[in-house]
């Protein structure tokens, strides 16, 4: 009897990527013992232009830079399903493909990560290898660690526009700067850079790999040079980009097999509560670097959304609620508001 084909999941090549898409392949062998799962990793337009630089300063990146790749495999038939971070994934899909699935979201907050003032590196013996004569002295702070007591000035490195505007909505004395890399690149780049005294990430995308914020406020893990802290921050400080914390699963609209399969991998609120934000994004007219900033939550049976604007350099905030089986409309609604 001729062995039946795999079925074939399709990723980016990054840590977060696959960290992403191994947990949706050990769902898919819990859930279908019978069944063969492979990983295969692709690299994406996103994955070829990060070893130079991902966009200039005030550059708007293209639609589709980190899933384009991924889609071009589902159609052709050379993967069955395609893992996404769903901040990622355009609002508009290519014909014949659909978003199957989001498994439970993760915490959907961002993390501002600093250095302690108790941190071995500002002993002049233990100086960052990027440290050099005349570039200033590496300053700390304290755990716990809020935007409002960072001093001021303070420089935050931070390649999202989203991030941008809301810091300097809250500060706007701050002074906000590029940052490019993976998670551990941007972790070392603040350990070393006396010229930089913050950054924000997602705290899903610390979490999937395996990052911990101990009770102290230290950032713990295998990859944290020493002495960074972290501080959440609240949704009233940060609201998230559209999809933020949630994985996203996408197949051929016409597969019936693997949508019954999806079916199995799919929280129904998580796919309510980003079917509203992508929704809102859509009616924006924006994609993952639009200033726009939204958030779903169930309360019961409902679905309370949260949004902000910063088009057109004025800040427009709007909430509204609607039953969970209207997230469509809830989105097209909040944008309404702030249009």
């Amino acid at each position: 009897m001729p062995v039946e084909r795999p079925i074939f999941i399709a990723t980016r090549g990054s840590a977060l990527a696959l960290a992403q898409a191994n947990l949706i392949a050990a769902q898919c062998r819990a859930a279908f013992p019978k069944l063969r799962f492979e990983i295969k990793i692709i690299r994406t337009t996103g994955d070829k232009l990060a070893s130079a630089s991902l966009a200039r300063t005030g550059e708007r990146l293209p639609k589709g830079l980190f899933t384009k790749e991924l889609e071009a495999a589902l159609l052709k038939g050379r993967a069955d399903l395609a893992v996404h971070s769903l901040k990622d994934l355009p609002t508009d899909l290519p014909a014949g493909l659909r978003l199957a699935a989001t498994p439970k979201r993760a915490d959907v907050r961002d993390v501002l990560i600093y250095r302690s003032a108790e941190s071995p590196a500002q002993s002049p013996a233990h100086r960052p290898e990027e440290w050099s004569p005349g570039q200033g002295e590496l300053r700390g702070f304290k755990p716990a660690l809020t935007l409002n007591e960072l001093p001021r000035g303070a420089t935050i490195a931070t390649s999202s526009v989203r991030r941008k505007v809301q810091l300097l909505a809250a500060r706007a004395d701050l002074n906000i700067v590029e940052i490019r890399g993976n998670v551990a690149t941007r972790l070392r780049k603040i350990a070393a850079r006396a010229d930089w005294d913050a950054t924000v990430l997602a705290l899903a995308g610390l979490t999937r790999l395996n990052f911990e914020i101990k009770p102290d406020g230290r950032l713990a893990g295998d990859a944290v040079p020493e002495g960074l802290l972290a501080t959440v921050l609240d949704l009233d400080v940060m609201l998230p980009c559209v999809g933020q914390g949630a994985i996203g699963v996408e197949i051929r609209a016409d597969d019936e097999r693997l949508a019954k399969l999806c079916e199995r991998l799919n929280h129904y609120n998580t796919f309510q509560g980003v079917t509203a934000e992508r929704s809102f994004l859509k009616a924006m007219g924006g994609g993952c670097q639009s200033p726009v900033a939204a958030c779903a939550e169930t309360a019961g049976a409902n679905l309370s959304m949260r949004a902000v604007s910063f088009h057109d350099s004025r800040v427009r905030r709007a909430r509204a609620q609607r039953p969970l089986a209207e997230a469509a409309a809830l989105g097209e609604a909040l944008a309404a508001q702030l249009t």
